[in-house]
């Protein structure tokens, strides 16, 4: 709603972006804690279908290029951006007025920020991408050093949890909400109706196979980045947790009245899916929605990806990554292609014809009563 130009709305507030879109109402007004806004975050804000995001830090900072600013406001969803963390201890329904760059409770002045524009956020991301280099550099020094630490993951032993799922010898599909996960879905649907993989879901992905009409036989995680309608769904339960057993998700699992088993493992939980399917003896696993480059890690605060490289180097020739599948997917009918296979599905039939006795009479036969027809 607005009055005399002042944009009025009731806030909710959360310094974890993922917590806050899963209560937030329509119409309402965001309050953020998020510095360099991932893209899959705005997306949730603009699923979420509120009408303003303020956020107590930077959107953009320009260490790297982050397109979550550009997809709010390319969206008609404006960003009061920076303006302080004392804006994280309002409490939610409180209602607030924005005027331009300035934010009123209770008629008084509270805070204020940037209003970013297209303009304002193109040049910070056109700058952001002149540091990339630097950012690289430390980026691949950063994986190397703690491979070295955590190489662990190839040369020890792991303590794997007993599964009730059967893996052995079956395709193992898992899914993490990252970004292109729906696109990717949608395109491997038959794959997924005709082999019937073993469906993982690594936290939030618990939930975009559900979306997508599928029960997850296995959910691993954090458990703090799923809902709780798919922790119940039925499906088996494995808690990551750090390398020293400690699982933070494993008291949400309880206050559920769900029972868990543990995996203690360094790295991403998408990391521990992968290893599990892999002590399994899996025979193929399809990964969707995962993390595979540097700005994928940078959006999750991570500055290397020395896990990742190791469960890979492991697991590397059973694994099918389906990330941007559906960028080389077209659902248009090439008309062209379907013609050339129908002139090759004729190319049998035409050298039977040739070379079979009977065929080649019925073939002089048509050919002699066409002449006498035509009066050759």
């Amino acid at each position: 709603m607005r009055k005399n130009n002042f944009l009025i709305g009731k806030i909710k507030v959360d310094n974890k972006t993922k917590n806050l879109v899963k209560r937030i109402k329509p119409h309402e007004i965001a309050v953020i804690n998020h510095e360099d806004l991932d893209e899959l975050a705005a997306i949730s804000l603009i699923k979420a279908k509120v009408k303003f995001v303020i956020n107590a830090n930077l959107s953009m900072t320009g260490k790297y290029p982050n397109l979550g600013p550009l997809t709010l406001l390319k969206n008609n969803i404006p960003l009061l951006d920076n303006v302080g963390s004392s804006i994280m201890e309002l409490k939610d329904g409180l209602i607030i007025k924005i005027y331009e760059n300035t934010i009123y409770v209770n008629d008084n002045m509270y805070a204020t920020g940037t209003r970013q524009t297209l303009k304002s956020l193109q040049e910070i991301l056109k700058n952001s991408k002149k540091n990339i280099k630097n950012n690289l550099d430390d980026f691949i020094d950063n994986t190397l050093f703690n491979a070295n630490l955590e190489k662990n993951l190839i040369l020890d032993n792991l303590t794997v949890p007993n599964l009730n799922t059967k893996i052995m010898g079956k395709h193992t599909l898992i899914v993490v909400r990252g970004q292109g996960y729906q696109e990717d879905l949608g395109t491997i649907k038959s794959y997924i109706n005709d082999i019937k993989p073993v469906l993982v879901g690594v936290d939030g992905g618990a939930d975009a196979l559900r979306e997508c009409g599928y029960i997850p036989d296995i959910i691993i995680g954090d458990m703090d980045s799923i809902t709780d309608s798919s922790l119940k769904c039925g499906a088996e339960l494995v808690v990551h947790a750090y390398s020293n057993g400690f699982a933070p998700g494993m008291q949400r699992v309880k206050e559920l009245g769900l029972n868990a088993n543990t995996f203690a493992v360094q790295g991403t939980s998408e990391d521990a899916a992968m290893l599990l399917a892999y002590h399994y003896e899996t025979e193929l696993i399809v990964a969707v929605g995962t993390h595979t480059n540097m700005i994928d890690f940078l959006e999750k605060g991570r500055l290397g990806m020395a896990s990742t490289l190791l469960t890979r180097i492991m697991i590397g020739k059973i694994l099918v990554d389906a990330k941007g599948v559906s960028k080389l997917y077209s659902k248009r009918i090439n008309f062209k292609s379907v013609f050339n296979i129908v002139i090759a599905a004729f190319v049998p039939f035409i050298v039977i014809a040739s070379t079979s006795t009977i065929f080649s009479q019925l073939g002089r036969l048509l050919l002699l009563k066409a002449k006498l027809f035509l009066g050759f």
